[in-house]
């Protein structure tokens, strides 16, 4: 089964512990440049914890994280957002009470470089990288097609434009790598045809590289280069999707020992 060809990010033996619960063993995972990697499971597989390890939510208690020819292990997650790697959450995790341009903002703080006196004049060089900042928003606001509700309160909108509003997020940082949390997450199924288009057009037109975390295996099948598989921290598959949904480990992962055919029926 193939392994992938790495060159944008490279996590090798990556291991952590919770209490006398171990979350992640010796994960090894290789994302090239341009490549879509959905990474599967059953639940308690470990999957977000290695989402949260690499953007530097959590440090590692063994293994290693490269970004790039970066060494990130150690890093923090803002350091690390500013090398290029963006994520959205399993439970969205936006500013509730800030309006959609405003959070898409707050996407851009990586950036910011000039002295936050003139910025607050909106003077000078504060003005011309608040224009620059605008306009990355806008750019962002017309690619997600959320011209509508640009000036409303994040909090009052539904679950599957508040997901797409996190990705506008993640996406205003102009990241290299992005980090996709369960983004389809309650949503209805014109939703997530929606947030799958754009998570192609993502990855195909943006050229931005994408670990996807999700539980509706026919989008993963569907979008996904690659796809590894975790189950109770370790990685038991990796390879086409073709190549996981036949193997057997996988099938026993998802259903246990018994019943081989609604198991096939599970990765399909």
């Amino acid at each position: 089964m193939s392994g992938g060809g790495g060159g944008l990010l490279q996590v090798e033996g990556l291991s952590k512990r919770f209490g006398g619960v171990q979350a992640v063993s010796e994960v090894d995972l290789a994302v090239g440049e341009r490549e879509l990697v959905s990474v599967i499971g059953p639940n308690g597989a470990g999957k977000t914890t290695v989402l949260n390890i690499v953007s530097g939510i959590y440090h590692a208690d063994g293994g290693r994280i490269r970004f790039g020819e970066e060494d990130i292990t150690r890093r923090s997650a803002s350091e690390i957002a500013r090398r290029g790697i963006a994520r959205t959450f399993q439970n969205v995790a936006l500013f509730r009470g800030m309006t959609v341009v405003d959070n898409l903002m707050l996407g851009r703080h990586v950036h910011v470089r000039s002295n936050p006196f003139l910025a607050a004049l909106y003077w000078g060089p504060g003005r011309r990288e608040e224009v620059r900042h605008r306009a990355a928003v806008e750019a962002v606001i017309d690619f997600l097609e959320i011209q509508a509700i640009r000036k409303s309160i994040v909090g009052s909108l539904p679950l599957g434009l508040q997901k797409r509003v996190e990705l506008g997020r993640a996406l205003a940082l102009q990241p290299k790598l992005l980090l996709l949390d369960e983004p389809m997450g309650g949503m209805n199924l014109e939703e997530k045809e929606d947030m799958a288009r754009f998570i192609l057009d993502v990855h195909d037109e943006w050229g931005v590289a994408v670990v996807l975390i999700e539980h509706d295996m026919s989008v993963v099948m569907d979008l996904s280069q690659r796809v590894v598989v975790l189950d109770l921290g370790h990685k038991i598959a990796d390879g086409t999707p073709d190549e996981v949904r036949a193997d057997p480990r996988v099938i026993r992962a998802y259903l246990g020992a018994k019943g081989a055919g609604p198991a096939r029926a599970a990765v399909r």
